[in-house]
């Protein structure tokens, strides 16, 4: 990927035929992505009164969530994206319905675990097919270089936008209200994608697939490009957890979700102007640097004592997350081998969310049992030490080289 694209890029890509219709309901089918999982914690939080109860259903749908990505983006691989859109769209309903049956009447938490996983694996991933769909419409050059930025900024926006709205539905009179809104409109928007004709008519050509169960995590480079990811996710966990019980303990339930929000507006900004000249220039110490960066920024929300500050605060913070998102992407076109981009981009959604499971399931004991503050500074060691990892990994991120099949791939 180049370093800079300019606007007109950017508009040649969202008008490339074809793309249009699909790219305006990628909007709709991406955007409650981290939503259906944080709207979960809050719906379970507030029907049970514990935050430790309600990390383990969130987490447990995050879960699902990174196991269901690697499945269906290797299938899409190999049959498109139309046909396993369209069947897990239609379980991801049952079984989200099926837990507001079971939330509503006082299921023990095992059972609430048990469809939160459901409801993550089934939970259908628009985002992979979505970016796979652009390097075959657009030609290489800077217009897929902007369609790519544009798909790794959205959906980074989205994975901080979507629990900042649930925060806000939470205020209404019903908690299950932002789970069944993210629902509603994860499965609007998947069915409309799925049906657009450019992934309706869309079956990729075969290809001998040789890097066994671990598809494109076979190669190492992909491999430090995950663990990226995932420390990534677990400092966002944290946060996530972390500033709506801020929020409450000031008698503001609210505003949880619009301070949450602060972080996309921030985001955005800089991560555009980061764009046109991003640093470090190597890919491949730029992953450990931008992670390490937003792991010590991560730090400072432990100081403010009011959510005026808290608020300033989470603008800083959010300067590092569009710059990850758009390397992230960057890295995958380097790593992985483009017979596998869907799966690849699932692998990076499995690290995110198992990395956001973490966070959040973490930050929620500690906000219970020890303090909101604990949480921000666990998160800074945690993300830190994820750091060190890509970095002693450095090396790894070079052009994907065909995996040897006998091997067995180690994490680190």
């Amino acid at each position: 990927m180049s370093h800079s694209a300019g606007l007109a890029d950017y508009r040649a890509a969202l008008t490339t035929p074809g793309a249009r219709g699909p790219a305006l309901a990628s909007v709709l089918g991406r955007l409650p992505v981290a939503m259906v999982g944080f709207s979960m914690l809050l719906y379970i939080r507030e029907t049970t009164g514990s935050y430790a109860t309600a990390s383990l259903v969130s987490a447990g749908t995050l879960v699902g969530l990174a196991i269901g990505s690697v499945g269906q983006g290797r299938i899409m691989d190999r049959v498109g994206a139309a046909i396993p859109l369209l069947i897990t769209t239609a379980l991801f309903g049952v079984f989200v319905g099926l837990t507001i049956v079971a939330t509503e009447s006082g299921a023990p938490t095992a059972l609430l675990v048990a469809l939160g996983v459901f409801v993550g694996t089934t939970e259908p991933v628009v985002a992979s097919a979505s970016r796979t769909m652009w390097t075959r419409v657009t030609p290489v050059g800077p217009v897929r270089d902007a369609a790519l930025a544009y798909e790794a900024i959205s959906m980074e926006v989205f994975f901080i936008l979507g629990p900042a709205i649930s925060g806000l539905l939470i205020a209404l009179p019903w908690p299950g209200t932002g789970l069944a809104a993210a629902a509603l409109c994860m499965i609007l928007g998947s069915v409309w994608f799925a049906m657009t004709h450019t992934i309706r008519t869309h079956r990729p050509e075969p290809v001998e697939h040789s890097s066994g169960l671990l598809g494109p995590l076979a190669y190492p480079g992909m491999r430090t490009l995950a663990i990226a990811a995932m420390g990534f996710g677990a400092v966002i966990g944290f946060v996530e957890v972390a500033v709506p019980a801020a929020a409450t303990a000031a008698g503001n339930t609210p505003a949880g979700g619009l301070l949450l929000g602060l972080l996309s507006i921030s985001s955005v900004l800089f991560g555009v102007v980061y764009g046109i000249r991003p640093w470090p220039r190597a890919l491949n110490l730029r992953l450990s640097a931008l992670l390490a960066a937003f792991a010590v920024l991560v730090a400072v929300l432990a100081i403010p004592t009011t959510l005026v500050w808290l608020a300033v605060a989470l603008l800083l913070v959010g300067t590092m997350v569009t710059p990850q998102a758009t390397t992230h992407s960057a890295a995958i076109d380097l790593v992985a081998p483009p017979s596998a981009a869907t799966e690849a981009f699932g692998w990076i959604i499995t690290a995110v969310t198992l990395g956001l499971a973490l966070g959040q399931l973490v930050s929620g004991q500690l906000v219970e049992h020890v303090g909101i503050w604990a949480s921000y500074l666990v998160a800074t060691g945690v993300g830190l030490a994820f750091a060190a990892v890509v970095y002693a990994r450095r090396a790894t991120v070079t052009a994907a080289a065909a995996p040897n099949p006998h091997a067995v791939p180690a994490m680190a």
